[in-house]
């Protein structure tokens, strides 16, 4: 088998943090790798529609990096997915190296790695 793309997820407990905050932390990972970003946008939920948190989205050429909050339980999922040939590895490494700098009380509880667009060779 043959992949084509990867995608990495990352769940963190503790979280402390507002969307347009982490929204400048995913940008800062992806502009320090060799992605291209296309696109930014972060929603801050208040709690009367949807639970109070955030949805942020960095889109990049290859695909995408995002992190969703519920902020009164304090989690945090990141995740990353591309393809071609960047690595998300050095993206998300450099994510969890900022949150755990900014937050010494944040626990990473599960990461995730995942093979896309699997072909048969």
């Amino acid at each position: 088998m043959n992949a084509k793309g990867r995608h990495i997820t990352l769940d963190y407990t503790g979280f402390s943090g507002d969307g347009k905050w982490m929204l400048a932390v995913l940008r800062a990972a992806v502009s320090r790798s060799s992605a291209r970003e296309v696109h930014a946008h972060v929603s801050e939920f208040d709690g009367i529609d949807s639970p109070p948190g955030f949805a942020a989205v960095v889109l990049i050429d290859e695909s995408h990096v995002s992190a969703h909050c519920y902020a009164d339980e304090g989690i945090l999922a990141v995740d990353c997915f591309t393809c071609g040939g960047i690595n998300p590895v050095g993206i998300v490494d450099d994510i969890h190296e900022q949150l755990s700098e900014a937050i010494p009380t944040i626990n990473l509880i599960q990461r995730t790695e995942l093979d896309r667009f699997v072909m048969e060779e």
